[in-house]
């Protein structure tokens, strides 16, 4: 009796730690999630914080790729990609979005631009594609999509930033991104080039990292925003992805030791899922970060309901 009291209590213990799983990723810092799902796997693309416990600044070398069936084991691909695959590029891996189109896989990064003739220098968007999620990468282009001479409706360095793409259902892509305003544009269906003007739009309290989508017929604009210090995460929705975009409030509080938070959003056998990172690893802090994941729930007009933060994290059945 005691024996099989002591086997039906490991098993609900292990059952517990299988899901006890935020940070999902724990053995190197983790930032910016940006999720995917390709042939029933989820394909997670992340920052990589790298820092010292006392630095005071970012140190983010490379970017990672995960790949997972259930949400709780992960398998890391490791450096799939980094400033250094691109010429013009120099400084740190900034937060960047992969999707496929036509069996191809564009990854879409944020880093800083060398001094030369074309920039002269801050912030720029660069594309990077391959046949297949986990690479190999290579730069698509050549140069820079987006570089800071192309906006200049703000006047700091780092305002072109954290891209999110999407592709709708009429095969149109867009790209919005930006710090301090958010902009978008239209893409070709070949990805790597813009098709059209640079569009404006200031969401309310929108600082930076956007993440679009659409889900039924309302598509969706989630944003890290300063409205308090440290970040939060608002939202806006809209019947057409140009908008007119309408404020929908705050779904995600403060996240623990760390001053920005990230978003990114996946439907994944039938349920909804908010990916973020916070600084609640051991030594973690704000330019040491970790990924996390919690469901995510909607009302019956298609609002989102407050994300709850929990330790336990999830779990596909």
């Amino acid at each position: 009796m005691k024996k099989n009291i002591l086997i039906a209590f490991s098993l609900i213990f292990n059952c517990f730690l299988a899901n006890a799983q935020n940070p999902i990723i724990k053995h190197i810092f983790t930032a910016d999630p940006a999720p995917i799902v390709y042939r029933d796997t989820v394909f997670l693309f992340t920052g990589h914080d790298t820092a010292s416990v006392s630095a005071t600044n970012y140190k983010m070398p490379d970017w990672h790729v995960f790949s997972s069936t259930d949400l709780v084991n992960w398998k890391d691909y490791g450096a799939a990609l980094s400033p250094k695959t691109f010429s013009w590029a120099t400084g740190d891996a900034y937060a960047a979005q992969c999707i496929e189109r036509d069996g191809k896989f564009y990854w879409f990064v944020s880093t800083f631009h060398k001094k030369d003739d074309r920039s002269n220098g801050g912030a720029a968007i660069g594309v990077a594609v391959s046949d297949h999620p986990t690479g190999p990468y290579k730069d698509a282009i050549g140069k820079a999509l987006i570089i800071n001479e192309m906006t200049t409706d703000l006047k700091h360095a780092w305002d072109d930033i954290d891209p999110t793409v999407m592709i709708d259902d009429d095969g149109q892509a867009y790209m919005f991104w930006g710090n301090g305003s958010c902009r978008w544009v239209k893409l070709k269906k070949n990805m790597i080039e813009m098709d059209g003007e640079i569009n404006i739009i200031n969401p309310k309290n929108y600082i930076e990292g956007p993440w679009v989508y659409k889900r039924k017929d309302l598509y969706y604009l989630l944003y890290a925003s300063k409205g308090t210090k440290p970040e939060m995460i608002e939202y806006c929705t809209a019947k057409s992805i140009t908008g007119p975009w309408t404020y929908q409030g705050i779904i995600q509080e403060n996240v623990p030791n760390s001053f920005t938070t990230h978003p990114g959003v996946l439907d994944y056998k039938g349920k909804s899922y908010f990916f973020y990172h916070n600084g609640s690893l051991p030594t973690g802090g704000s330019y040491r970060r970790s990924i996390c994941i919690d469901e995510m729930f909607y009302n019956a007009d298609g609002t989102i309901k407050k994300i709850v933060q929990t330790e336990a994290g999830v779990a596909v059945k």
